[in-house]
C-alpha cells in the first residue's frame, strides 16, 4: 500500500493546483487522510480506497455517499469501522472502485463533513490497463453468432390442452347423440321394409307369439286382420285402417269393378270371410277350431301375394316423387341436426361466458377473448433487470431496449445519458428509464442541490413533452421512497397525447419517478391511456418494483 507521504508527493506533482489548495490539504491532513491499495489496475479489477478520520466524540462525521468517485464507478461502500484511542475516535470507511474502460482517470476530491466544517481529500490518478493477449500462443477466432435463448416455459400449453380437451368432449357428445348413425332397432329395421315384405315378416312372427297355444284367439285374429288392413291401407285404399269390414269389402269391390285393381273374385271373398270370423271372435267371443285358425293365416298370406301381383308398377314420375320425398326427409333431418348442434353450442358458449363473467368480470372476459394489449402485458412473462450505470432495478412486462439519444455538441462533454424504453408517447403503453451523469461534483449543501436538480429535471421533461405535441398537462408532485429507501419525487397527472394522425389526441395519464444526487439524475417515466382498465395494475406493479443502488441515493450520518 502507498503511504500518506507518497500521496503528498503525488499531489505536489500536480503543478496546476493552486498553492492555497496545497496549504489547505496540509492543514486537513491532521484530521482526514486517505489510503489506496494500488493506482494501477486492469479493466474490471477493483481498487480499495479508504478514508480515515480522527476526531473527538462530540462531532458528527458524514462520509461521501453515492457515485461521487466518477469517472470511477462505486461498486460497494463498506460499513464504517470505529475505534477509540484516549479521547479520540478513529473512523475508517473503505470504498471498492472499478472502471471498465482503459485510460488514465482521477479519483476526484471527496468531501468529508466533521461537525460544521468540510474537509476535502486529495485527488488521485489511477491507470486502467487493457488485458494483454499473447496472439502467438492463442489464435484469433471469428465472432460467434448470436444464439437464440428460449424463454422460460410458462403454463400456456396447459391451458391450451384444457381448451382442446373441452372442445373435443363437446364435439364427441354432439357426434354421439346427434350426428352418429345409430344402429337401428328391430322395429325400425322392419319399418324400413317395403309394405309387402313387412307384412310377410309380421305374419311369420305370429307363430312366435303362441296365440293359439295360449287359446288367445282374439289376439291372434286381431293381429292377423291388422296385417292385411295395414298392407291394403298403404298400397290399395288409404282408409282401410279406419273402415269397417263391410266398408272395406265394398271399396275393394268398387276398385275391382272400376278396373283399377285386377283382384281375383276369390281374393275379396276370402278376405271378407276371414274379417267376418275375426269380428265374431273379437266381439262375440267365438272360438273357431285351431286348424281353421291356422288355415285362415295361410289364406291371408296367399291373398297378400295375390294382391301384390295386381299392383301396378310405379311410373317414373312416382319414382321421382318418392326419391324427392326421401331427399327432402334426409335434408329435413340434417337441418334439424344442424339447428340442434348450433343451439347446444351457443348455449355452452353463453353459459361459459356468463360463468367466467360472474367470477372475473364480463369486461375482463370479453377483452380476454377478443384480445387486449394491456392484458397481454399484465399476464405475460415479466422481466426484472437493471438498466444504466448507476443501475435502476425495475420489473417490466417487456424488456426495455436501449434508445439512441442525440445530445447537442455543447452538452456531449458535460452530460452522459443512457435511456432504455418500451413503446413511445403515441403507443397505448410506454415505460422508460434514464440515467444521466452531469458535470462535476459541487461543494454545496448536498440536500439543497438535490432538490434544485429534481425540480429542473421535471420541468425539463414537461417542456420536452410540450415540444413533442403533448398538451393540457396537469401535474402533481409528492415525495416517493423505493422499497430500499431511495428518496425521490413522484410526479403524476393527466395530459392529452398525440396520436399517429395529425391533430388527433388521446386522454392519457403519466407517472415520473425522479431521483438525483449532485451528479446523477435517474428517472422512471410511465405513460398510459386513461381509459385502459388494466394499465393501473401494470403501473402499480412497475412502481412497486423500482429500486436504486443504495450507495447512490441514500444518505447516512454516522458519529
Amino acid at each position: 500500500m502507498k503511504s500518506i507521504k507518497s500521496h503528498i508527493i503525488l499531489i505536489k506533482n500536480q503543478v496546476v493546483l493552486p498553492l492555497v489548495f496545497c496549504l489547505f490539504s496540509l492543514f486537513s491532513y491532521s484530521q482526514v487522510s486517505t489510503e489506496i491499495d494500488t493506482t494501477n489496475i486492469r479493466i474490471g479489477e477493483q481498487i480499495s480506497y479508504k478514508i480515515k478520520v480522527e476526531t473527538d466524540s462530540t462531532k458528527i462525521v458524514v462520509f461521501p455517499e453515492g457515485q461521487t468517485f466518477l469517472p470511477l464507478e462505486l461498486v460497494e461502500a463498506l460499513k464504517i469501522d470505529t475505534t477509540k484511542s484516549a479521547s479520540k475516535f478513529h473512523l475508517l470507511r473503505e470504498y471498492k472502485l472499478t472502471q471498465f474502460d482503459s485510460g488514465s482517470y482521477y479519483i476526484p476530491r471527496q468531501k468529508v463533513i466533521i461537525g460544521d466544517n468540510s474537509f476535502f481529500t486529495d485527488s488521485l490518478k489511477v491507470e486502467v490497463n487493457t488485458i494483454e493477449v499473447d496472439t502467438t500462443k492463442q489464435g484469433l477466432y471469428d465472432i460467434k453468432p448470436i444464439i437464440d435463448v428460449e424463454k422460460t416455459s410458462s403454463q400456456w400449453w396447459l391451458y391450451l390442452l384444457i381448451a382442446i380437451a373441452a372442445i373435443a368432449l363437446v364435439a364427441f357428445l354432439l357426434y354421439w347423440f346427434i350426428w352418429r348413425k345409430k344402429p337401428l332397432t328391430e322395429e325400425e329395421e322392419i319399418a324400413l321394409l317395403p309394405p309387402y315384405e313387412r307384412a310377410k315378416l309380421a305374419i311369420a312372427k305370429i307363430e312366435e307369439k303362441n296365440y293359439l297355444a295360449r287359446d288367445d284367439f282374439k289376439g291372434y285374429y286381431s293381429e292377423l286382420t291388422f296385417i292385411i288392413r295395414k298392407f291394403l291401407d298403404e298400397k290399395v285404399y288409404d282408409r282401410a285402417m279406419e273402415s269397417t269390414t263391410d266398408e272395406l269389402i265394398e271399396r275393394l269391390q268398387l276398385l275391382k269393378d272400376g278396373n283399377q285393381f285386377a283382384f281375383k273374385k276369390d281374393t275379396i271373398s276370402n278376405i271378407q270371410t276371414i274379417f267376418k270370423r275375426a269380428d265374431l271372435v273379437k266381439f262375440a267371443k267365438s272360438k273357431p277350431d285351431i286348424e281353421l285358425a291356422k288355415l285362415d293365416k295361410q289364406t291371408i298370406e296367399n291373398e297378400l301375394e295375390n294382391v301384390r301381383l295386381t299392383l301396378p308398377e310405379p311410373s317414373e314420375e312416382e319414382k321421382l316423387l318418392n326419391q324427392q320425398y326421401k331427399e327432402a326427409q334426409d335434408r329435413k333431418q340434417r337441418n334439424r341436426k344442424i339447428i340442434l348442434t348450433t343451439a347446444i353450442s351457443l348455449f355452452i358458449i353463453i353459459a361459459t361466458f356468463v360463468g367466467f363473467g360472474a367470477k372475473y368480470g364480463f369486461g375482463y372476459v370479453k377483452d380476454k377473448i377478443l384480445g387486449h394489449s394491456s392484458i397481454e402485458l399484465l399476464e405475460g412473462e415479466w422481466v426484472k433487470s437493471a438498466y444504466g450505470v448507476p443501475p435502476i432495478y425495475i420489473e417490466t412486462p417487456k424488456v426495455l431496449k436501449r434508445q439512441n439519444v442525440e445530445l447537442p455538441e455543447e452538452m456531449k462533454d458535460k452530460v452522459k445519458t443512457t435511456i432504455f424504453g418500451y413503446g413511445s408517447l403515441i403507443d397505448d403503453f410506454n415505460v422508460l428509464t434514464s440515467t444521466s451523469i452531469v458535470g462535476q461534483p459541487q461543494e454545496k449543501d448536498g440536500e439543497k442541490q438535490k432538490i434544485l436538480n429534481i425540480s429542473s429535471v421535471i420541468e425539463g421533461n414537461l417542456k420536452t413533452w410540450e415540444a413533442n405535441g403533448v398538451r393540457n398537462i396537469i401535474t402533481k408532485n409528492e415525495e416517493f421512497k423505493t422499497p430500499n429507501e431511495a428518496q425521490g419525487v413522484k410526479t403524476f397527472g393527466t395530459a392529452e397525447f398525440p396520436k399517429l394522425k395529425e391533430g388527433e389526441f388521446y386522454e392519457g395519464e403519466y407517472v415520473m419517478l425522479s431521483f438525483t444526487t449532485e451528479r446523477v439524475i435517474q428517472q422512471v417515466v410511465i405513460v398510459w391511456r386513461g381509459d385502459d382498465p388494466y394499465a393501473k395494475e401494470i403501473v402499480d406493479r412497475i412502481i412497486d418494483s423500482v429500486e436504486l443502488n443504495p450507495n447512490v441515493n441514500r444518505e447516512e450520518e454516522t458519529k
